[in-house]
């Protein structure tokens, strides 16, 4: 009887072992040509999705944040991420009827932070009293960017980059001297 043939399967309700699933799916010489191509195919995919998640986790400045909404608020630190690609800043801001929102402010990975002067633990911590300029999500709500943290004695560190000119890189950040 040739291989493959359904009279080959076991009729008693007895497992079939993996060297049976292989003789009844394969040919005598091992699996068929066909199926290489399509584990081929799977694998790269599989490959493709994995190496491009950094990329769907990150993002530009203008698609998430809008320059046109400057935020300066002023609140008591809750927490601090040190994560990368981004930290984050959270405080809680009173409102004129008292009521409290917790902001989100996104900025800098850590090393970057340590860079430019930051210290984990020692810098900024929950219960500290900060002020922070940056710019709102795009969708609203109690979510930002941060630019600046200003601390209760005056002292100020970025925590994160400007939102830049949106253009790609052709405007000049500064103006252009004239050849004259």
């Amino acid at each position: 009887m040739r291989q493959g043939t359904p009279s080959m399967l076991p009729r008693d309700g007895t497992r079939l072992t993996r060297e049976a699933v292989v003789t009844i799916v394969c040919q005598p010489g091992g699996c068929p040509m066909r199926w290489k191509p399509f584990a081929i195919f799977l694998a790269s995919i599989g490959m493709l999705l994995v190496a491009s998640a950094p990329l769907w986790a990150h993002h530009s400045f203008g698609v998430v944040y809008d320059e046109k909404k400057p935020v300066t608020l002023t609140g008591t630190v809750t927490k601090i991420e040190w994560t990368n690609p981004h930290s984050f800043l959270f405080i809680n801001v009173k409102d004129q009827d008292g009521k409290v929102t917790n902001w989100r402010f996104e900025g800098y990975p850590p090393t970057v932070l340590y860079r430019a002067g930051w210290k984990r633990d020692v810098t900024m911590k929950p219960g500290d009293e900060v002020t922070v300029f940056g710019w709102q999500a795009r969708v609203g709500g109690p979510w930002g960017h941060a630019r600046q943290v200003t601390f209760e004695d005056g002292k100020k560190l970025y925590f994160g980059p400007g939102p830049g000119t949106g253009d790609g890189g052709a405007a000049p950040q500064v103006a252009v001297p004239s050849a004259n």
